[in-house]
């Protein structure tokens, strides 16, 4: 081999890390300021918010905290919001979750966390957890009717570990514009959102899923 090519090759080399850099969380930046939203076992200071809120709220208990301190979500009860019960305006939301892996390959997890969610959910922004990726969808305001709005086209990439795997999410919201940064990167925006103050959710949706590290850091 000549030594061209071997300068090429070492050059090569070099750049990878380059390649696969990725951004750091901003709880992983700026550690201070942030304040946990990590519930005691009772649960106190959330609540269960049907989906669609027409529905009354099914009566199956299926969130619970295990002995780690986890939130866990066993997803055999209803489709529902758990709701933190406090509005938030501006805020950056650091979240970690992971699903229980089924037996079967193509299981299609399925859960999300919720984004300035009116109180009885009927106005919900929702950032997309689960295999086919993390997108933001949802129901905003527009011309005085709700509007939806699916942004999964416009995901930049699908960054989601497989399931048994803790993925680390920071939803940034500020003014109209929402934002998904996950495992290393943003890989959703949604601008121009007329709803700019609501509730934080967790979405059960038929899957186990557990949250850890749950904190915000308002703006």
């Amino acid at each position: 081999m000549s030594i061209t090519s071997r300068i090429a090759i070492a050059a090569a080399l070099f750049a990878l890390p380059c390649l696969f850099a990725q951004e750091q969380s901003l709880l992983e930046k700026e550690p201070a300021g942030w304040t946990s939203l990590m519930p005691a076992a009772d649960l106190k200071g959330w609540s269960q918010v049907p989906i669609p809120p027409t529905l009354g709220i099914d009566p199956r208990k299926q969130w619970s905290v295990d002995a780690a301190g986890n939130l866990v979500c066993s997803g055999k009860g209803g489709h529902e919001w758990l709701k933190y019960e406090k509005e938030y305006g501006d805020f950056v939301f650091h979240v970690e979750w992971r699903f229980t892996p089924l037996p079967q390959a193509d299981a299609r997890y399925n859960s999300g966390i919720g984004i300035r969610l009116s109180p009885m959910g009927e106005i919900w922004h929702q950032a997309q957890t689960g295999p086919a990726g993390a997108w933001l969808f949802g129901v905003d305001v527009a011309g005085g009717k709700l509007a939806r709005t699916n942004l999964r086209e416009q995901m930049v990439e699908n960054r989601v570990k497989p399931a048994g795997e803790w993925n680390v999410m920071e939803i940034h919201a500020e003014g109209g514009t929402l934002k998904i940064w996950l495992n290393g990167k943003v890989v959703s925006t949604w601008t121009g959102c007329t709803i700019t103050r609501g509730f934080l959710g967790l979405e059960a949706e038929g899957f186990e899923i557990a949250f850890r590290n749950m904190k915000i850091k308002e703006k």
